[in-house]
């Protein structure tokens, strides 16, 4: 299922992302709550639970966010890049055919976003 899955995505290193993200891309962050608490978070990406993933992003759903649209560039990410192909292959399923998922997933971003100098402060927030 997941090579089936993956077979239909366009999959970004974390570099890739982040070209991705400064064009505009939609960055979700689909892992639960527990795992964001002790793992941490990409203060860019907005947090969609995988269990809800679908009717907030599909633009037929009453309960879709504003910006959803079959068109959107949607960056998914779960800790380790399994589940978010699985979900990204679900998007393109509804139609969203530019969503794609990161490779290593949260942990390999951050490890990128860890490495590189930024004087704009820490790239990630840190575990609770």
């Amino acid at each position: 299922m997941l090579a089936e899955a993956r077979s239909r995505l366009h999959r970004l290193t974390p570099e890739d992302a982040e070209q991705a993200r400064g064009r505009g891309a939609f960055v979700v962050d689909i892992r639960p709550a527990a795992q964001r608490d002790a793992e941490g978070e990409l203060p860019f990406a907005t947090v969609i639970e995988r269990n809800v993933l679908e009717w907030r992003l599909d633009p037929s759903s009453d309960a879709a966010l504003p910006n959803a649209s079959h068109d959107l560039e949607v960056v998914v990410l779960c800790q380790e890049g399994y589940t978010s192909s699985l979900a990204a292959a679900a998007l393109q399923e509804l139609g969203i055919h530019r969503a794609t998922d990161v490779i290593g997933g949260y942990a390999a971003w951050r490890a990128l976003l860890d490495d590189a100098p930024s004087s704009a402060g820490p790239p990630t927030t840190p575990p609770s």
